[in-house]
């Protein structure tokens, strides 16, 4: 099972973007049950007194309008020391987040942590659609990342 983690600053635009982009990747291809995928966030921004912030609703129109399926229920949850164990791969959205997840993970000694779009062609942050507000340009880079990182995946797959 590979077990993916996608991270951004809150926890409530690129990352779910990107955990419920690559689940439907995934079940596209017919490979749902060899995957775990989640997301979390680098700050506790949008987390208050342990409850997080549900899918910030621009982001919840685009998943909407390309027929991406997303949990209701989402709520922001921080990353934690503990989850190095728990993933295979823990995918920042931008430098920010490279820069963090390290800090909150204790290390990667194990080089588990990566950018989305070094999987790409034009490997470069995915932009923050808090402050940029192109909701829709954020989708389609995460799109083309999450497509990218599937395929690398599977490539190295014996299957």
């Amino acid at each position: 099972m590979v077990r993916i983690c996608f991270v951004c600053h809150g926890n409530i635009c690129r990352s779910p973007m990107a955990e419920f982009v690559m689940k439907a990747l995934v079940k596209r291809a017919g490979r749902e049950k060899e995957f775990l995928i989640v997301s979390k966030a680098t700050h506790t921004d949008e987390i208050w007194n342990g409850t997080g912030a549900p899918i910030y609703p621009p982001a919840q129109t685009v998943m909407q309008r390309k027929g991406i399926p997303f949990d209701h229920e989402k709520r922001a949850t921080l990353l934690k020391k503990r989850d190095y164990e728990k993933y295979d791969l823990f995918i920042g959205m931008d430098r920010e987040n490279m820069r963090c997840m390290p800090r909150l993970l204790g290390g990667d000694s194990e080089g588990k942590i990566h950018r989305l779009l070094d999987y790409t062609h034009t490997p470069r942050d995915v932009s923050d659609p808090w402050y940029t507000r192109d909701f829709d340009q954020c989708y389609q880079d995460i799109e083309k990342g999450c497509t990218a990182l599937l395929n690398t995946i599977l490539s190295a797959s014996p299957c």
